[in-house]
C-alpha cells in the first residue's frame, strides 16, 4: 500500500451494538470523527428499520431522503422566495468591511514606515523647518490614501470587468445592490472616515519610533482594537439588529467596519447619523492630537513615554 495513513477506523459489533474506534494523528481535527459518526448513524438507522420488518431496499432509500426548504421573506426583491440577489447585500457588506480592514492595515502601515524612515534619516526636521506639522501630516496621509485608492481602483476595475464577462447576471445584481438606497455612498464614507482615523494614529506612532521593533509595543493596543470588528463582523451580518451589534457599530473606532457590514440591512437613519458624526468628531480629534504627537515625536529622540502622550492630550505637553 503506497502513501501514509492519516487515520484508521476500527469497526466492531458487541451485544448487537455497532461501535467504532478512530485512530488519528490529528487530535484537534474533528472532521473525520464527525464523518464516522454520521456514517454509523445511517447504518444504525437502516439496521433498526430492517429489524422492524421494513424491506432493505426501502430502508436504504429512506437514508437518501433530503427535505427541501424554501425560504421566503417580505424583504425579498421579488416579494417572495429568497434568492441569491437577496443574499448578495450581506456578502457585499462583509467583503467591503474586510476590504476596509485590509486597506487600513496596509495603507496605514506604509504611512507609519515612511514616517519612521524619514525620522531616522532626520528628514522630518528639515521638512518641519519649511512647512507646518498639519501640512506635512495631511500631505502624507492624503498621499498614501491616493496610492491605496489607486491600487484598489485597479483591482476593482479588473474584477468588475472579469465578473461582467464571465457572469453578467451576477454583475448586474451586484451593481443594483451597490446603487440601491445609496449603499455605495455610505460605504465610501465609512471607508474614507475609517482610513483617516487610523492613518493619523499610525502616523503619530511612527513619529515616536525609529525602527519597526520600537513600533511593536505601541501597535499592540491599536491592533487589539482592530481585531474586535473582525471577530464581530459575521455576527453583524447575521443579526444586524442585535443590541450589542447596534451599540458597537456606533462606537467610532468600530463604526467603519461594523456599519459597512450592517449597511445592506438598511439600519435606521439615526444610527447611521450617530456613527458618521462620531467618526467625524473622533477624526477631528485624531487630526489635532495626531498633529501634536507627530510634532513632539518627530523632534524627540525616539523614546516613547506614555506620560508625554497624556501631557499632550491634556495640553500640558
Amino acid at each position: 500500500m503506497d502513501g501514509e495513513l492519516s487515520a484508521v477506523v476500527l469497526l466492531e459489533r458487541r451485544d448487537g451494538e455497532l461501535k467504532a474506534r478512530l485512530w488519528s494523528e490529528r487530535v484537534s481535527d474533528e472532521a473525520v470523527e464527525t464523518a464516522v459518526r454520521e456514517a454509523l448513524r445511517d447504518v444504525i438507522r437502516r439496521d433498526s428499520l430492517i429489524a422492524a420488518g421494513l424491506d432493505p431496499a426501502t430502508a436504504a432509500s429512506l437514508a437518501d431522503l433530503k427535505p427541501k426548504v424554501d425560504v421566503f421573506s417580505p424583504k425579498s426583491v421579488g416579494g417572495g422566495e429568497v434568492s441569491l440577489r437577496d443574499r448578495l447585500p450581506g456578502v457585499v457588506g462583509f467583503v467591503l468591511g474586510m476590504l476596509l480592514w485590509s486597506s487600513v492595515i496596509s495603507g496605514a502601515s506604509i504611512l507609519m514606515n515612511s514616517v519612521m524612515e524619514e525620522k531616522s534619516n532626520r528628514v522630518l526636521e528639515v521638512l518641519m523647518s519649511s512647512a507646518s506639522t498639519t501640512e506635512i501630516l495631511g500631505g502624507k496621509v492624503l498621499g498614501v490614501a491616493m496610492i491605496t485608492a489607486t491600487v484598489l481602483g485597479v483591482w476593482f476595475g479588473l474584477g468588475a470587468y472579469a465578473l461582467h464577462m464571465l457572469l453578467p447576471g451576477l454583475a448586474d445584481d451586484l451593481g443594483s445592490v451597490l446603487l440601491d438606497g445609496g449603499l455605495i455612498f455610505y460605504l465610501a464614507l465609512y471607508l474614507v472616515g475609517g482610513y483617516l482615523m487610523y492613518a493619523m494614529v499610525f502616523a503619530a506612532i511612527g513619529a515616536f519610533c525609529e525602527t519597526p521593533r520600537d513600533a511593536q509595543t505601541l501597535l499592540g493596543p491599536v491592533m487589539i482594537v482592530l481585531s474586535v470588528p473582525i471577530i464581530v463582523m459575521q455576527m453583524a451580518i447575521r443579526t444586524p439588529d442585535l443590541p450589542l451589534i447596534k451599540t458597537m457599530s456606533m462606537v467610532p473606532f468600530f463604526a467603519p467596519f461594523l456599519m459597512s457590514a450592517r449597511a445592506p440591512s438598511n439600519p435606521p437613519l439615526i444610527e447611521v447619523a450617530i456613527a458618521l458624526a462620531g467618526m467625524a468628531a473622533v477624526g477631528a480629534l485624531m487630526v489635532w492630537l495626531g498633529g501634536k504627537a507627530f510634532r513632539a515625536g518627530a523632534l524627540s529622540s525616539g523614546k516613547f513615554d506614555w506620560r508625554g502622550v497624556f501631557a499632550l492630550m491634556t495640553g500640558k505637553g
